[in-house]
């Protein structure tokens, strides 16, 4: 007899509605003949037991299972990632949060996300991601990793941190400013785009540094090759902090260096459909198209028609 399939589904249990919608998945799921599986603390909050789920510690949650059903913002799809990628498990994203920008699904789309994963009928896209280490003295005394970005910030309100960039091991500026984002593609439209950078396609291999609110003449956004290294150094008496997704951070002094280069491992994200970034684009920011779409629509209704 083959083994069962199993999910594990990972929510915001603080919300009302991602309560709701992860009872319904969970229901769904098992209707479906699928092994559930959440972890410890969320089961308890959503009072479901051993007799229902299979209730996990968040260590190796993700091991064995097919997929990963996220429920909740980009930042309960961010911490799921840290549980999901050491085991090359896709994440699928219901958006409970404002822009949602790496979910893959609304709540209203529940019953055809069960389905998809019933049916095996998603896509997989794997994400470039970061690997970041900070040197203190030549020793690394911190090592991490990064799916939107890892960004350099002052810790003082009232002063400027002063940094120095590399590329390649080659000087490229210093900087006094609030700080620098590093960011993925994945990530260009999460801090990246709040601090002015470029919004770049998933699909494109492309690491990102942005300077924020820096104070020369040269502090424009670049976009380099994927197997680039980039380095920042903390050069003045200000002290810093790095982080990571905002969620993982280690606080910097005048010498450190932050290392950031293409990850190793991505994060695998899955995908209901086949649509192209500039639709998610669209609807995510509400951009204003019905002049371009409504006449490309309309001809090609005509054509199809035969009366263009």
């Amino acid at each position: 007899m083959s083994e069962r399939r199993r999910v594990l589904v990972v929510t915001h249990t603080g919300r009302d509605q991602a309560r709701q919608a992860t009872h319904a998945a969970v229901q769904g799921l098992r209707s479906a003949g699928m092994l559930v599986r959440l972890l410890e603390q969320e089961a308890y909050d959503l009072g479901l037991d051993d007799s229902q789920v299979e209730v996990v510690p968040e260590a190796g949650a993700a091991q064995g299972c097919e997929v990963a059903v996220v429920i909740g913002g980009d930042g309960t799809i961010l911490r799921a990632a840290e549980i999901t990628r050491p085991h090359d498990v896709p994440l699928l994203g219901v958006n409970l949060g404002h822009v949602g920008f790496l979910a893959e699904a609304e709540p209203e789309d529940l019953p055809v996300t069960i389905r998809a994963i019933v049916d095996r009928s998603y896509l997989i896209e794997d994400r470039l991601t970061l690997e970041v280490d900070v040197r203190r003295g030549g020793d690394v005394v911190w090592s991490t990793w990064a799916l939107n970005e890892a960004s350099v910030e002052k810790s003082a309100r009232q002063r400027m941190l002063e940094v120095g960039v590399a590329i390649d091991g080659e000087a490229l500026s210093r900087w006094g400013c609030d700080g620098v984002v590093c960011a993925t593609p994945t990530g260009s439209t999460a801090y990246n785009f709040s601090a002015g950078g470029p919004v770049v396609w998933p699909d494109v291999e492309a690491l990102l540094l942005v300077p924020i609110s820096a104070h020369a003449l040269f502090a424009r956004p670049l976009v380099v090759g994927p197997d680039s290294a980039v380095l920042v150094e903390v050069l003045a008496a200000a002290e810093g902090v790095v982080w990571c997704d905002g969620r993982r951070s280690l606080d910097l002094v005048p010498g450190d260096r932050v290392e950031v280069r293409r990850g190793i491992r991505p994060v695998r994200l899955a995908r209901l459909h086949r649509a192209p970034f500039s639709d998610r684009l669209v609807a995510k920011f509400g951009l204003p198209v019905e002049g371009w779409r409504g006449v490309a629509e309309r001809r090609h209704r005509e054509r199809e028609e035969g009366t263009a």
